[in-house]
């Protein structure tokens, strides 16, 4: 008894937990905490603030004070220039005002004029000091925004076998192949961007029964005859998943088509001169397909939009992108229709690849 009854006068004598000598602290406030077990108990506590508040740079306004107290008048400027002007998607990007708060600010604006002090932003929904604050100090100090790099593709990592770049540059012509299941296609295209042929073919033995090699030969070895000369010969090389088992038909048929394809057209494995550079090579479909932003995760949409882009470039601009033949722009131009029946899809992706090739090359030098 007699120890509670000491502690008692010291509480409430000169050295007690509250005594406040003349001239140091300011006059300190009991606050309430609410019990964290039932949430219904009061807890009496003192309301000084910790050593890290106190020592803390950044604006802790009291409740008794405005807002606009803490800043300068260049600084409150600045603020509410910003939240009387901005718009929606624009206060989006300052700290805490992305969704909600960006849309009650304009509406607040709309329906009572502009902000005319800091302290009228607490009237927003959702926006009470504390956040106003944060809100405030992010616009005069906006985050340093990371500049984005953006991704160059490299020449080497996209064809293969690997060739000398000076090989590719001093090409003339390439001509890009393309396999489908039952067709191939190909562009013919000079270094100036110029379609100097743009067929395709239908190969009536593509999975068709039971896999015959000489029947894939036949109608390989019909293409490869109709092919024009060029310095490289670039056959699509596709990218299907081994875990969908489903397509492992379609797989095998591209890889036997494309095995055939080199060996028909490389010069090299019936000559015996080894110095000379490869003339048949292969190109990533996903490249060509990032190239021309056609990616959607792993997979690659259609890019016949991007094909009918081109094309009318080709008669409306002075410098196309890609300059086309008349007679190809006819023969075409309803090839390529959103929706329609007779798609052509391997043409489509021919031309692509080719256009790939070299504005690649050029990105790359």
């Amino acid at each position: 008894g007699s120890l509670w009854k000491n502690l008692k006068n010291k509480l409430r004598g000169q050295y007690g937990l509250f005594y406040q000598p003349q001239g140091s602290l300011p006059k300190l406030e009991f606050r309430y905490l609410n019990c964290t077990c039932c949430w219904r108990s009061r807890i009496p506590v003192a309301g000084f603030e910790t050593l890290n508040d106190t020592l803390s740079s950044s604006t802790t306004p009291c409740d008794d004070k405005s807002l606009d107290a803490y800043y300068t008048s260049e600084q409150r400027g600045v603020i509410l220039q910003l939240l009387n002007n901005a718009a929606e998607s624009e206060l989006a990007a300052v700290k805490l005002l992305r969704g909600r708060k960006s849309v009650n600010i304009v509406e607040y604006r709309t329906r009572n004029g502009p902000f005319k002090n800091l302290e009228s932003v607490t009237n927003v929904p959702l926006l009470k000091h504390k956040s106003a604050v944060i809100v405030f100090n992010s616009i005069l100090n906006p985050p340093e925004k990371k500049e984005k790099r953006k991704v160059k593709i490299q020449l080497a990592k996209f064809i293969r076998p690997e060739v000398e770049r000076t090989w590719l540059e001093e090409a003339n012509s390439i001509v890009s192949i393309v396999c489908g299941v039952n067709k191939i296609a190909w562009a013919h295209m000079d270094r100036g961007m110029n379609v100097l042929e743009w067929k395709h073919e239908d190969c009536h033995n593509f999975l068709k029964g039971t896999y015959m090699a000489s029947a894939y030969l036949d109608d390989i070895s019909s293409v490869v005859s109709h092919l024009p000369t060029a310095d490289f010969f670039v056959v699509e090389k596709t990218s299907i998943s081994l875990q969908n088992t489903a397509l492992y038909p379609v797989m095998a048929h591209m890889r036997t088509v494309e095995a055939m394809l080199f060996a028909l057209l490389e010069p090299r494995y019936t000559q015996p001169d080894n110095t000379a550079p490869p003339k048949v090579l292969n190109m990533m479909r996903t490249a060509v397909g990032r190239h021309f932003g056609l990616m959607v995760g792993d997979s690659r949409t259609s890019g016949a939009q991007a094909m009918q882009q081109m094309m009318t470039e080709s008669v409306t601009q002075k410098i196309p992108r890609v300059t086309f033949p008349h007679n190809l722009l006819v023969k075409y131009r309803n090839s390529f229709q959103m929706g329609g029946r007779s798609r052509g899809e391997e043409l489509c992706d021919a031309m692509l690849q080719a256009v790939a090739f070299y504005e690649l090359l050029s990105e790359s030098s």
